[in-house]
């Protein structure tokens, strides 16, 4: 999987010393360590960091708190299967060392996964039956490691929903999805799906049709984009209520239809970020705004950086006005 890079050399996979899933699950009926972290409340619209998270976790950690920003979305993808009361300690100390929220936690896997359009449908979210059994487990998991941590929302690809209603991927979608939303309700938890490749009105259909208050649309503005199915500010005028998660990111419309468009800098592509602040803030939004970008090394940290200052005097901005 190459989608997501930051800082290679700092998140490899998890560390093999980590015992199996089982340990926590056993761990949690015999209620050791099974008392939630209470995270402090964010200013609205706070910038945070997309960070993988391998076998460093304090080095991506450290590095938000570095870069001055206040919080993290967490993508777990390493650690399925070896979540541990350890590991909960862990991440504890270290967000509380830094003072980092973790906002948000993410799998996409296990199993493969590419990231265009010509296998992406066979290979993306929930909507694959080969891996479907698979990462529904890994929500599951990841949401009960994620409840530990006192995070709120877990997200997911959910895939290449079919436009299609009667198309009968469309309606074992829907069914994994609830299976995957009730559980986050049992743990507190809201359960996001991220745009990118369904347009919106079927992600809008899949919402009515699984049917729960505690699932959601984690918004990535550039993804609507990358996969050529919305611009961001319009798809708010359907998903708009339902947004509960926001990763900042740009990019430019696909023009080879066997590959997604090109992510890049923030402020450089075609999204409007002052339109999609001002209509989230109407809206009411006041969770964090997540910086996602898509390259690895020095530059990526310079990218970062520069991204932090323009999307703030944005937000300044709109919230001052």
């Amino acid at each position: 999987m190459n989608r997501r890079h930051f800082l290679a050399g700092a998140v490899a996979a998890g560390g093999s010393a980590l015992v199996s899933q089982g340990a926590l699950g056993y761990a949690l009926s015999a209620g050791v360590g099974s008392a939630e972290m209470a995270q402090p409340a964010l200013k609205p619209m706070a910038v945070g960091l997309m960070i993988p998270v391998g076998n460093d976790p304090e080095a991506v950690i450290s590095r938000v708190k570095n870069l001055g920003m206040s919080n993290c979305f967490l993508q777990l993808d390493a650690y399925v299967g070896k979540f541990t009361p350890a590991l909960v300690q862990e991440f504890r100390s270290l967000l509380e060392k830094y003072e980092v929220v973790a906002t948000s936690a993410e799998v996409v896997g296990p199993g493969r996964l590419v990231w265009d359009f010509v296998d992406g449908p066979s290979t993306i979210g929930l909507v694959p039956k080969a891996s479907r059994a698979a990462r529904m487990d890994a929500l599951r998991q990841t949401s009960d490691f994620a409840k530990l941590l006192g995070i709120s929302h877990v997200q997911t690809h959910c895939g290449f929903i079919p436009e299609n209603p009667k198309d009968p991927f469309y309606e074992d979608t829907v069914i994994a999805i609830r299976e995957v939303a009730q559980h986050c309700a049992g743990n507190g938890q809201e359960f996001l799906m991220e745009t990118g490749q369904e347009t919106p009105t079927a992600m809008l259909r899949a919402l009515k049709d699984v049917n729960l208050p505690n699932l959601g649309v984690g918004l990535d503005t550039a993804n609507l984009i990358l996969y050529g199915k919305a611009n961001p500010s319009d798809a708010l005028e359907i998903l708009g209520p339902y947004v509960r998660s926001v990763h900042a990111k740009d990019g430019k419309w696909p023009t080879d239809p066997m590959r997604l468009g090109e992510e890049v800098l923030i402020g450089s592509g075609a999204v409007d970020f002052e339109q999609v602040f001002t209509k989230l803030h109407k809206l009411g939004y006041t969770g964090a705004v997540t910086i996602e970008r898509e390259t690895s090394g020095p530059q990526q940290i310079e990218d970062v950086k520069a991204e932090k200052v323009y999307l703030e005097r944005i937000i300044s901005k709109i919230l001052l006005a």
